[in-house]
């Protein structure tokens, strides 16, 4: 049950009404978004609410039931509080997002909160971008259970592993950059695929606080492959912590890391190839 204000409750009574969406976007950088679709700017609680700033909601879905509440907001990747490199550094990944309704004519009688739930996949082609709101109940979806795998289900130094991984960071010197992929470092004298499967976290320069998979690591070049592109400029001289990998392999993490204690595979479960085993006579 919502609690609106009595101002609020009349206004719902009458014979017409005069209501617009707010949207607050919460990143998880700490930056929040506050937008609306009325014609103009709006402020409610303190907060100006931007209008005209290039997006639209599609309706919204409800369910009595455990299904996913859902709705696309669309835009437009011009808009000035949304550019495609903020869409690939992933600065709206698992924003939270609060849907309400005010009245445009009188914010201060209060709002009317409608839904609340995070983005989850986003696209954006042509200029356009398409945002999915997912509701509360999208977490009862998630399958919950343990998969046996002769790999291990952890990643390196996270609570399950255990590894320190902050001990095995090596802060380096960007030297030069091939493309927003490839890149040179100055001192890291690791073998070559150390870094494989590791990560590359920038500490300074237009990237600072990006954190990007490694794909391979050759010592011969000093040179560092990424699986995705750096998604600002990328230039020598910025700062860069480099954190090993693991292929998740028993022989990796006791001959590598001496961590088998805390493997979380099954190094000998039987694969494949002893099904099809054919019996002894």
């Amino acid at each position: 049950m919502k609690n609106l204000s009595a101002s609020l409750n009349t206004h719902l009574n009458g014979e017409v009404t005069s209501l617009t969406s707010c949207w607050q976007i919460s990143r998880r950088d700490g930056v929040v978004i506050y937008l609306t679709d009325h014609d103009v700017d709006l402020v409610v609680a303190g907060q100006l609410y931007r209008a005209s700033d290039g997006y639209n909601r599609s309706p919204l879905k409800g369910s009595s039931g455990t299904s996913t509440d859902e709705m696309d907001l669309t835009g437009y990747l011009n808009s000035s509080w949304l550019k495609e490199d903020d869409l690939i550094a992933g600065l709206f990944d698992f924003a939270e997002i609060k849907l309400s309704l005010v009245n445009w004519q009188d914010p201060s009688m209060g709002v009317i909160p409608l839904r609340k739930g995070w983005i989850g996949e986003v696209s954006w082609r042509d200029g356009q971008f398409k945002a999915e709101l997912r509701g509360l109940s999208n977490a009862l979806k998630r399958n919950l259970g343990q998969l046996f795998t002769p790999d291990c289900s952890a990643d390196l130094g996270d609570n399950r592993c255990k590894v320190d991984l902050i001990a095995l960071g090596f802060s380096d010197i960007v030297a030069s950059v091939s493309d927003p992929q490839i890149f040179k470092l100055i001192n890291f004298a690791g073998l070559s695929g150390d870094l494989s499967g590791g990560i590359a976290h920038f500490t300074s320069g237009a990237n600072a606080g990006q954190k990007i998979e490694i794909s391979s690591w050759v010592f011969s070049d000093l040179e560092i492959t990424l699986y995705l592109p750096c998604p600002y400029p990328l230039l020598a001289g910025d700062l860069v912590t480099v954190y090993p990998g693991c292929d998740k392999r028993f022989a990796t993490c006791r001959n590598r890391y001496s961590n088998q204690i805390n493997f979380r595979g099954f190094p000998h479960v039987p694969g494949i190839g002893s099904l099809l085993e054919v019996a002894d006579d």
